[in-house]
């Protein structure tokens, strides 16, 4: 991991504040998705708190909803 993904995972997410991606179903299938600092976001499963949310940097998030938005993912 390079010393920016180090920095992300030893963040304290405790009060992060979460909010329902906008893409999540009626389902109750949701991720939840907390802004941190330098345009990072963490990600995480709404059913499953215990499990480590994803974290990413401003430029893997960037990359990872282009792909989204162009049909890739």
């Amino acid at each position: 991991m390079t010393d920016r993904k180090t920095e992300l995972y030893e963040q304290d997410l405790t009060n992060a504040d979460w909010h329902k991606a906008t893409a999540s179903g009626a389902e109750n299938d949701c991720v939840e998705i907390a802004e941190l600092p330098h345009g990072a976001r963490a990600v995480r499963d709404s059913k499953n708190l215990e499990r480590e949310s994803l974290r990413f940097t401003a430029s893997e998030w960037d990359a990872f909803r282009a792909g989204v938005i162009a049909g890739e993912l």
